[in-house]
């Protein structure tokens, strides 16, 4: 069975994006190392990646490369755009088709986001490990990490690590 691995950036009060969605704050940090916060090896460890349908848009709306293709995207959304030659759309049976593709054979699978969606499959118990990099910013207003999480769910540090450029990336797994 593939492990679901959210791995995210989120600011210190726990934010994943501004108030409308946008990730312009992320390139507003210092990175002078160019470091990838072990985004590669997640990247090459995943053979599919899962998001929502707004974290789908922003990064369409970013003058960036698609940086999914090596990986299959399945994006959870009310509706379809135009589709990429790796990329499919749940829009219904979103717990009983994401369960397929958990029991599939291959590599594990990316939780890009967003919050909705993360809350969503840690409500199912679909999440085995997270990885977050906290930033060092604060942003008042924005999309949380966890919104309106209703179930409780306990989880183990297994790995920490501060880069230069201050970012706490902290590991954790799903208590048993």
């Amino acid at each position: 069975m593939k492990k679901i691995i959210l791995y995210i950036a989120a600011s210190l009060d726990q934010r994943i994006a501004e108030p409308g969605g946008g990730l312009e704050w992320l390139t507003g940090c210092p990175n002078r190392e160019k470091t990838d916060y072990g985004c590669k090896n997640l990247s090459a460890s995943v053979d599919t990646v899962i998001m929502g349908g707004r974290t789908y848009r922003e990064i369409m709306n970013m003058d960036v490369i698609w940086p999914y293709s090596e990986q299959m995207a399945y994006v959870v959304s009310h509706h379809e755009w135009d589709t990429k030659e790796n990329v499919r759309f749940i829009t219904e049976n979103i717990i009983e088709t994401i369960s397929e593709l958990r029991n599939q054979e291959g590599k594990d699978i990316w939780l890009v986001g967003g919050g909705e969606l993360i809350s969503m499959l840690l409500a199912a118990d679909l999440i085995d490990e997270m990885q977050i990099c906290y930033f060092p910013i604060i942003l008042g207003k924005g999309i949380s990490l966890f919104p309106e999480q209703n179930k409780e769910s306990k989880w183990e540090i297994i790995k920490t690590k501060v880069y230069d450029s201050g970012v706490l990336k902290v590991d954790y797994q799903k208590s048993l």
